[in-house]
C-alpha cells in the first residue's frame, strides 16, 4: 500500500494490508453488498463495527493537536535532558576546562570522578 503525503494515518488499516483482505472483512461483517451503500446505509455499516482500543488510540494519535502536544512534550524532555548533562559537565574537572564532551564521555568521566572521590575519602 503506497502512502501519499495528503493521506491521513487514520485512513489506514494497519491490521489488514491489502484491499482484498479489507473487502473480505467488510463482507463478512454484512457491509459488502455489490451495490454502493448510500448515506444512511453507509453510516450503519460503519456503526456496526465498534473500534478496537488500539484503533481508537491510533486515530487519536493521528490528530494534529495530539502530534503538536507530543512534539512539545518531547522538546521539553530533551531540553531538560541537555540541561542536566550541562550541569553534570560543569562539575567534572577536565583539561582544557571548556573541552566539548559527548554525553557518553560525560557519563564515563562522571563514573571515574566518583570512584576517584570515593578513593580519596577512603584514604
Amino acid at each position: 500500500m503506497m502512502l501519499s503525503p495528503d493521506q491521513a494515518e487514520a485512513d489506514l488499516s494497519w491490521t489488514q494490508s491489502d484491499p482484498e483482505t479489507m473487502l473480505n472483512g467488510l463482507k463478512s461483517a454484512g457491509c459488502g453488498s455489490d451495490e454502493p451503500a448510500e448515506g444512511e446505509d453507509r453510516a450503519k455499516c460503519k456503526a456496526d463495527q465498534p473500534l478496537s482500543r488500539e484503533e481508537k488510540r491510533r486515530r487519536r494519535r493521528a490528530t494534529a493537536k495530539y502530534r503538536s502536544a507530543h512534539a512539545t512534550r518531547e522538546r521539553i524532555r530533551v531540553e531538560a535532558f541537555n540541561v542536566a548533562f550541562a550541569e553534570l559537565r560543569k562539575l567534572l574537572p577536565t583539561l582544557p576546562p571548556d573541552k566539548k564532551l559527548s554525553k557518553i564521555e560525560i557519563l564515563r568521566l562522571a563514573i571515574c570522578y566518583i570512584s576517584y572521590l570515593n578513593h580519596v575519602l577512603d584514604v
